[in-house]
């Protein structure tokens, strides 16, 4: 029964504090915004500063990155004209080493029909 009596006493006390408040915007709370206006301006500005430093650290890293890229070109360049000129060696040693086996077999047609010649006649 207590308790009964006792809870619209205690609503009417907090009810009644919370609308005792200073109602509208009083001069502390303008000041509040303007502190609070500065610093944004401050934040932001450290914030665009920041990105902007970003921003060239990035624009560097890519110059150095197309620099390595340009290296890595003229690098498998030079290894293919090594290829270009193992290919080359490798068609001249070819063309040499048929060169070498056609004469040899040409001798050696030569060398047996001379001697198949020179067998007939002293057969006859």
């Amino acid at each position: 029964m207590r308790g009964i009596l006792l809870a619209p006493l205690f609503l009417l006390i907090v009810t009644g504090s919370v609308f005792s408040g200073n109602p509208g915007f009083t001069e502390e709370d303008r000041a509040r915004l303007i502190r609070l206006e500065a610093t944004l301006q401050t934040f932001m500005h450290q914030v665009d500063k920041r990105f902007a430093e970003l921003r060239e650290d990035m624009n560097k890293r890519f110059e150095l990155m197309e620099k390595r890229f340009e290296m890595i070109n003229k690098r498998f360049e030079e290894v293919n004209r090594r290829f270009e000129q193992m290919i080359t060696f490798l068609w001249i040693l070819t063309g040499i080493f048929v060169s070498i086996t056609a004469v040899v077999i040409g001798f050696a047609y030569w060398d047996r029909r001379t001697i198949i010649r020179k067998a007939r006649e002293d057969t006859d």
